[in-house]
């Protein structure tokens, strides 16, 4: 378990980069969909991508995910941006089972 939360941590400290700091670059609403409708999303998903190719499938990849968005919310946006612990922790899940997949080529 131990080495488990360890292989989480670069992941985790490039989300959290991407969580807290892509918000301060919205100067206006269209900028601010941009950057949560897009940006945040696809990047996101690479990641999730990278950890399945490196790691495997792993659930806790994805609620760590969406529990990482969560201060985000009351910090960046209003309660109306719940919806998007949903949307980010499906999306991590998304990516990280195709990066299971070659994951399991990789191994071969």
């Amino acid at each position: 378990m131990k080495r488990r939360l360890f292989t989480l941590i670069p992941y985790m400290v490039g989300l959290t980069i991407i969580f807290y700091m892509l918000p301060l670059l919205i100067r206006d609403t269209g900028s601010g969909m941009f950057i949560l409708l897009l940006v945040i999303p696809v990047l996101t998903f690479i990641c999730s991508i990278t950890y399945g190719i490196k790691q495997g499938f792993d659930l806790l990849f994805s609620f760590a995910v969406a529990i990482l968005f969560v201060p985000t919310i009351l910090i960046y946006y209003n309660l109306s941006a719940w919806i998007y612990i949903i949307v980010y922790a499906l999306i991590s899940l998304a990516g990280n089972g195709i990066g299971k997949i070659f994951h399991k080529r990789k191994q071969r």
